[in-house]
């Protein structure tokens, strides 16, 4: 299991309750993870939903990683994370920042030399 991983948008995919169920195949706590995803944004998430293997490489993704337009625009200008692009941050960004504004502490460390 790699040590720290940074998603596109700055969430720690390492750190995620999704990507640690999934890597240890903890069906257990891939249903506790559904059950509170479902209660705290007032979703029907299923078992299904939550599987994932971190948005920055190949495999399974949850289900809104597998539609997120950060992670797609990450992806499609083959950068690490939204740290190492150039054209951080940006309009898509600076909207995420504002629900989960310790991601952008992430991103802004990963600029710092």
């Amino acid at each position: 299991m790699t040590s720290s991983m940074i998603a596109f948008c700055g969430l720690v995919c390492s750190q995620c309750p999704a990507y640690l169920a999934t890597q240890r195949n903890d069906e257990s706590l891939a249903r506790q993870t559904a059950k509170e995803w479902s209660a705290t944004y007032g979703l029907n998430v299923t078992v299904e939903d939550v599987w994932c293997d971190g948005c920055t490489v190949g495999g399974r993704k949850c289900a809104h990683c597998g539609e997120c337009e950060i992670r797609a625009c990450g992806t499609a200008k083959q950068v690490l994370n939204c740290g190492h692009c150039p054209d951080y941050p940006c309009d898509k960004l600076n909207a995420f920042f504002k629900m989960v504004p310790m991601a952008k502490q992430t991103l802004d460390g990963v600029r710092r030399p």
